[in-house]
């Protein structure tokens, strides 16, 4: 027996639409990561891009657990001394939606060139419109 291992030109990349209206932002990471990586495929190798594209829609109105809207903090760092900037998830909602299931999603890939090419699928629009009709992208509902 010898373990199968696809080609690149094998791989058929899907376009899959998530509607994160009401879903609990870590759960919908987690599903996202998934189909990224393509762990729900029977053809997934570990270190190849077998992967689809994800679409997710209405990011503004991801559900939080707990008290993690006023407690949870994003931070980025300049590099200079005393350049630390911190950004509470209530004002990520309201500027940004789409950056809070990004970075969630973000830490769910492995941190190497693959989890940046994975990275580089996932499209997050915070309104229910979304410019990738053309792709004839199939609904997914979790």
């Amino acid at each position: 027996m010898r373990t199968y291992v696809p080609k690149a030109d094998e791989i058929d990349r899907q376009w899959v639409v998530v509607d994160a209206s009401d879903q609990v932002l870590g759960r919908l990471a987690t599903e996202v990561a998934r189909i990224l990586r393509g762990k729900n495929k029977p053809e997934f190798t570990p270190h190849l891009d077998t992967g689809d594209f994800v679409v997710v829609i209405n990011a503004q109105s991801v559900r939080l657990t707990g008290r993690k809207e006023e407690d949870k903090k994003y931070y980025r760092h300049s590099g200079r001394p005393g350049c630390l900037k911190t950004t509470s998830l209530q004002e990520m909602l309201e500027k940004h939606p789409e950056r809070i299931i990004h970075k969630a999603v973000w830490g769910m890939l492995p941190k190497n060139r693959l989890g940046r090419k994975l990275l580089r699928k996932l499209k997050v629009y915070s309104g229910p419109e979304h410019p990738h009709a053309a792709q004839q992208p199939t609904a997914l509902t979790l």
